[in-house]
Formats: structure tokens, sequence, C-alpha cells
């Protein structure tokens, strides 16, 4: 089985319940295969002896949902992406060795959608509602030892519909893992890590742990290394025997000295090693990465990181991997975050709820600053079944397995507390904001709390006027925000949620001259539109309660108090597809699309938020002869740009005052269009855009051609459709189909459109605006992988990955 990789970290430093492989004391292995699934209910599937046989057989993390078809007469509706939903259960048999016999077992859920409970051999062991929130059970009384089968059972039900605003999927989709321990152990969740003092000589580390204390007489020792593997410091001291209770708790303080500090240009990563001795045996051990950082928010200047002020360029995320569905995937997940790094972005609010660890610990890895968010609503319901209706019973222990969770990663910069709660417009809001404030200081008071605020009116928001909120976080009413001082004197301020711009990735529909609000208002039908369901990739569609890309960034560029802001959305998403109705069903709001290829707005991002030149030029040159065409260009780190029309200069354009890109209206005819921009005088970067004859042949392009051989990673294959010179026709939406040898498979199809009832799990698909994406998987095996596209008419086109050990 696969052992466990983690790495995680708190406040200034970090920290998480990642082991080393090698070390005995302490076994994490992955409990993902395996696994036996049936799509609907049964309740003797609790009992031990029920056979499974005939079930499916598959492995972890799983979502059935988007293995489905869509249908509007779906119960999760448009808003959720119009795909199933329903009960299904998971068996699994496994033997636990006679050396365990005298250890805690426990099995760890990172996640499951949705209320999901657990049987092991016939016992029950519990439910847990939320879909997003890690669990664990103590095995230990219930297992058979040795040559003996023991079974786990799990069921999950997510047929109370609709419970969501947007795609949440079905099933255990994320990571499952069987730890086993000595009676002595460190506590899941228990050690914290801060670093209460740095400067540029040193910093001072703080660590607490929670100890279950099998025995009397224990030392802590503790190990700390930078990136190079150089032992920096260590401290070995006693453990306090605990009193009436099995609970014992070690504290150590420990110095860096010269730190290397942690950011999102620089994450520089620490290891921790701390190990339980008792006698001289290691009886636990923890082996973590660790980031060291501080930060800062002001009323008047805005953010800081490590002293330095900074503006925080973000992005808000659903747990959405397109053709993956909610399936947790770690490739998948840092294609992703790659996508948004090569862009500038520098932190991501998890909307609306808590991530999956391997999110955390790319973020930390990779760096990203989150604010971690864990509710879209409290006790007043947005959706029939959602979580209102566990929101009593379970709101508490949720929130606090939360903040222990992910407490210990350096990327965590802030908690939210809930997304545009429905209390903020009553005096409930303000005695629940207390409480849920009063929850996560309580386990970590190193962060500041906010909660993403839709009333922007401070004497109207009740959860504003609780007091309990660090920094204000307003979403949209952007007009509001140079102003924000004046209504809000001397509170910080961070724009949780803006834009909700809309943009069909390819599509360009003018004229640019003007925004349009689409729809215009939630009281009015929404009548305008397009006959294709499609909105232009131009930056001039927004819903009505935001504006475009360009129209908030300009407003936080210019204000210093301003701290920063996060977009409304780095990525297309399942579900929530304003404007339009079905067929449309999933979102037009991302920044890039569902299958992961960024608009054209991206790209202006790029220009104002990336440490590099930059040019961008739209839309592609395939049009009627004669047509006037709107031609814009994105550019950065030069003073001009100048557009050519077949060797014609068409004009210099420079950016005025706070214009975010230049723009030509040009007559079209066949040819080249290029744009070059210069910085005193010299040439920085040059674009083209061909005018593309017919379609003649398939280009395939991997992100990676060396995966792993784990069962589990990825390679993301872009298909091009393009003419005999290799220029992509911009309006090719040819089938195309599929074929894999060697040890991998494909494991996911797409093509960015929000309207397409095409199966995300088959092997063709037709290209939209000239593209689609075939996701392949790896085997267990090592070998030659070769993945053939073909459609008719067209050249076909070949590929060789590898796998490796």
């Amino acid at each position: 089985m696969r052992m466990r990789s983690l790495s995680i970290f708190i406040l200034t430093i970090v920290f998480g319940c990642s082991i080393a492989s090698a070390q005995k004391p302490r076994k994490i292995i992955s409990f993902d295969d395996n696994w036996r699934f049936m799509l609907r209910d049964n309740k003797q599937a609790q009992n031990a002896e029920f056979d499974d046989s005939k079930w499916r057989k598959l492995s972890l993390p799983h979502d059935w949902s988007i293995e489905g078809s869509f249908d509007k007469k779906n119960p999760t509706k448009q808003a959720e992406g119009g795909l199933p939903a329903g009960v299904g259960w998971y068996r699994k048999t496994f033997i636990v060795p006679n050396s365990s016999k005298s250890k805690d077992v426990f099995i760890d859920f990172d996640g499951v959608y949705r209320n999901s409970e657990v049987w092991i051999n016939g016992h029950y062991l519990g439910k847990r509602p939320n879909g997003y929130i890690s669990f664990s059970y103590n095995l230990t009384s219930y297992l058979k030892f040795g040559a003996q089968n023991n079974v786990i059972a799990v069921k999950v039900d997510n047929s109370g519909q609709p419970n969501s605003r947007w795609y949440t999927g079905s099933g255990i989709n994320r990571n499952v893992w069987l730890r086993t321990v000595n009676q002595t152990h460190f506590c899941r969740w228990g050690t914290f890590v801060v670093t209460p003092q740095i400067t540029a000589n040193a910093a001072t580390v703080h660590i607490s742990a929670s100890i279950v204390q099998g025995v009397r007489g224990l030392k802590l020792e503790t190990v700390i290394w930078d990136e190079k593997g150089k032992k920096i410091t260590s401290c070995l001291s006693p453990v306090k025997d605990a009193v009436d209770t099995a609970i014992t708790f070690a504290e150590q303080n420990l110095v860096i000295k010269n730190p290397v500090l942690w950011s999102p240009s620089h994450p520089y990563l620490y290891k921790i090693a701390l190990q339980l001795l008792h006698k001289g045996k290691v009886l636990d051990n923890y082996t973590v990465n660790t980031g060291l950082r501080s930060f800062s928010f002001d009323s008047k200047n805005g953010f800081s990181l490590n002293g330095v002020q900074m503006k925080i360029k973000g992005v808000c995320m659903h747990e959405n991997l397109g053709a993956l569905g909610s399936a947790v995937n770690r490739s998948a997940i840092a294609r992703q975050l790659k996508l948004l790094k090569d862009m500038g972005c520098n932190a991501i609010r998890t909307a609306h709820n808590p991530p999956a660890p391997e999110f955390l610990d790319l973020c930390d890895q990779m760096g990203f600053l989150v604010m971690d968010e864990a509710f879209d609503m409290w006790r007043k319901k947005k959706n029939t079944h959602d979580y209102h209706e566990d929101w009593a019973e379970w709101h508490k222990r949720d929130l606090a397995d939360q903040v222990l969770r992910d407490r210990n990663h350096p990327c965590v910069f802030m908690w939210s507390i809930g997304n545009e709660i429905r209390e903020q417009f009553d005096s409930t809001g303000t005695s629940i904001a207390r409480e849920l404030v009063n929850t996560v200081k309580s386990i970590d008071g190193t962060r500041p709390v906010t909660s993403a605020l839709s009333e922007p009116d401070p004497h109207k928001n009740f959860i504003y006027k609780s007091g309990a909120l660090d920094v204000v976080g307003l979403n949209y009413h952007q007009d509001l925000y140079p102003d924000f001082l004046k209504n809000y004197p001397g509170q910080k301020f961070v724009a949780t949620e803006t834009m909700s711009a809309l943009e069909t990735r390819g599509f360009y529909d003018p004229p640019t001259d003007s925004t349009r609000y689409w729809p215009k208002s939630s009281r009015i039908p929404f009548k305008e539109g397009n006959a294709d369901f499609a909105v232009t990739a131009y930056d001039n569609v927004a819903a009505y309660w935001g504006s475009t890309h360009e129209e908030t960034w300009k407003i936080i560029k210019k204000y210093d108090f301003l701290s920063g802001l996060f977009v409304w959305t780095g990525f297309d998403y399942l579900g929530e597809p304003t404007p339009y109705p079905w067929p449309a069903r999933s979102s037009y709001f991302g920044i890039i699309d569902l299958a992961g290829f960024p608009k054209d707005v991206y790209y202006m991002y790029q220009s104002e938020w990336a440490d590099k030149p930059v040019l961008h030029l739209l839309p592609h040159w395939n049009w009627k002869p004669g047509q006037m065409v709107d031609v814009w260009a994105y550019y950065s780190q030069a003073d001009e740009v100048e557009l050519f029309l077949n060797g014609k200069s068409l004009g210099t354009r420079i950016k005025q005052v706070d214009d975010l890109h230049v723009s030509w209206q040009v007559k079209f005819e066949p040819g080249v269009l290029k744009i070059v921009s210069r910085k005193a005088g010299k040439v920085v970067l040059t674009e083209e855009e061909h005018t593309a004859g017919p379609a003649a042949k398939i280009i395939l392009l991997a992100d990676r051609k060396s995966i792993k051989a784990d069962g589990k990673d990825l390679s993301f294959i872009t298909v091009k459709i393009a003419d005999k010179n290799g220029f992509i026709i911009p309006d090719a939406d040819n089938l195309v189909r599929f074929n894999v040898t060697g040890p991998a498979r494909i494991v996911g199809v797409d093509n960015g459109s929000q309207i397409s009832m095409e199966p995300f799990k088959a092997n063709h698909r037709k290209a939209f605006h000239g593209l689609c994406l075939a996701i392949v998987q790896s085997g267990s095996k090592a070998g030659v992988i070769s993945v053939t596209a073909k459609s008719p008419g067209l050249e076909s086109a070949n590929l060789e990955l590898k796998t490796i050990m």
C-alpha cells in the first residue's frame, strides 16, 4: 500500500500529522484501493457477512455524480449541474496483522460528501453529515487480528436535494487512511507550532503537543532541519505526567538562527521532527514541514507579509476539478495552482468550505495565502436540505475540527466563518458571530477572523455589529470601496468576493465599448444573450451584482488601505450557470474555463500581477471579409505596443492613466495580425494571430510526459484542431476519439463548454472553439503509454508518455 506523505504547517510556522514511512512506531497507509461500491441503498450492506462480490470494484477518491448523465430532471437541478446524486454504499475487506494487537488502529477520512455513516464488522461507529470535514474513528475494539477478515462499510446519503448552490459531487471523494499507533502517541491534530517572535537574526519556535499517555516518564525530542537537510536546532525535555486523565501536554521553545521566511514568492519550508521517547525507545513520531512568516492588516496601509506591504491578489475556488468532479487528485490540484501561479495570483479563498488536505499542502509548497472558509450558511437555509439541517448539532464540532486540522499550515493566513450569511440581516447574526469567533480563537489565536458580508451598510449588518471580526470582508459593492474608511472608521478591509464577470472562452461578441449586465436584475427575466448560450470573451459582461474584471481591480489597485481582493472565480465550475437557463450547466465566472484553458482575461491579470513581461492579442483572426473587428491587447513591462496587419502598421498605442488594455478597430482581411511591445525603443515581445485555413490535423500537447506509476498521477493532454500549418481553427467542433495503450487509462474528457451534455467519463469529446482535453491516469506499473487521437477527415496524432516507479 502507498505510504502517506504529507506536509502541514502553521501561522508563522506550520505543522501537521504526516509520518515518515520508514518509522515503525507510527504507520499511516493509504486505504484507497480495493473497495466495492453500489449506487443504491441496501440496509443489509452494513453487516459484515453481506455478499458484495457483484458490486463494482474501485479505488478512492470517488465521485459517482460525475460519472452520471446530465438531466434537468435530476433533483440536484441546474444550480448543482444537473448530475445525479442519491445513496451509495462502499465496502472494503482487509486484514490487520497480529503485530497491531497492542496498538490503536484508526481510520481517517479526509472527507465524504455527504451524510456518511460507518460500520466496522457490523458495529456502528458514527455519522458525519458535513461533506467537507475530515474525521476519524477508532477501530481497535472491533477488529479481528491475524488472518481473519475485517469489513468496513460506509453509507453515503446525498439524496436530500437540493443541498448546495453549486456542484458538490457524491461519495468518498477524498482520501482515506489507516493509522496505527502505540497506545502512547501524539493526539490527532494535537500539535500546534507558532513563532511568537521573528527577527532577521532569530525566530522563536513554540511547540505545544497533546499526548495520549500510556506510560509515565516520557521525553519529547524535537529536531528542526532546513530544506537542504541540515540540522538547525534540537531540544530534548521531559513530559509532565498526566494527572487523573489519559491526556498530557508538552511544550518546547526552540530558536532558528538567521531564519529564511516563507512567502508566496519564496515558499521556504523547514522540517520539524518530533519523537516521544520512553527509556530510549521511540513510541511515536511526527515529521512535518514548517514555514516561518509574520503578517498584519492595517486600516491605513492594508496587508503586510514579513514586514513588506503587498496586495492580496486572490481568487475564490470551489472544490471542483472539472471532468474529475470532486474526487480529490493531487496532480489535478497542482495543475490548477500552477495556472494560477503563472497568472501572478498569490492567494485563494476556499469557497465556501474547508478544502482537502492536499490542497493546503500544495499551497504551502507552491506559495499561496489561503483564506480558509467554514460555512455557506448558518441556521438559516439557502437550500431545502443544506447544512442548516445539521447546524444545531454539528457546527461547533465541525468548526473546531477545521481549525485544529488546518492551523499548522503557513499558507492559511485567516479564517472565514461564513459567506453571505442570512443572519447578517437580524440580531441572531451578532450572537452567532461572537460564538464562532470565540471557537476559532480558543484553538488558534494567531490569525484574524473575517466573514464575507453582502450587506455593506455597517448600521444594518448584524454580523459586523457583533464587533467580533478582525477584518471586514465585503462581497461586491465595489463602488463603496473608496469610502470604506469613512463608513468603517479604523477598520481593516479585504474584498472577500468580487467581479462575477462572465465569459465563454474563444467567443467574441461586439461591441466592446460598454458594459452589459446579464442579468440586469433578479426581478427581471433574462431575455438577452446569444442563441448558443455564449458570453463574449471581451471583458465587458458581468452579473448585475458585480463588475467587469478591470473595473474592480482598478479600485483595489489605487488605494493602499484596500488590502486586496478575491476574484469570483479562478476557474469555471459545475453548477450556477448565470445568466442562462438549461442546458447551461456550469459557470461562466472563471478566469480559466472548466477544462483548464485560460480565457483572454487571464492575461489581463497576468499583465497586472505577474513579475514578467506579458503580451496578449485578441481575438482570433478568422472573420467575414470587410467585417470590423475590435482588437484588444494586454501588455506589461513595455512603453507601447504597435499593431500590424499583413505587414502594415495600424498604429501605436500607449496605456493612459489607469488603462489595463489598449484597442483598435480593424477591418478584417485574411492574413497575419501581429503586435509588438517595446520598451525604450527595443522589442520586448511579439505575438501573432493567423487566419486559419480548413481543419487538417490534430495536435496533442501533454502538460507532463513523465508521471508516477502510483495509480493516481495524471497527464493533462490538450487537443488542438489545426490547419495544415498548425494554426488553431477558432470555431472547430470536431469529434475526437482517443485510444490509450500501456499502463494507463483515460479518466476524463472535457472541452470547457458550459452547455455540453457529453459525458466526462468517455473516450471521445467534441472540440470547443478548437480545443478539448483528455486526462490520462497512470497504472501501478512502469512503462510506455501511447495516446492516439483520431477524427474523420483529419490527420491523426500520437503522443508517448511514460510512467516511472
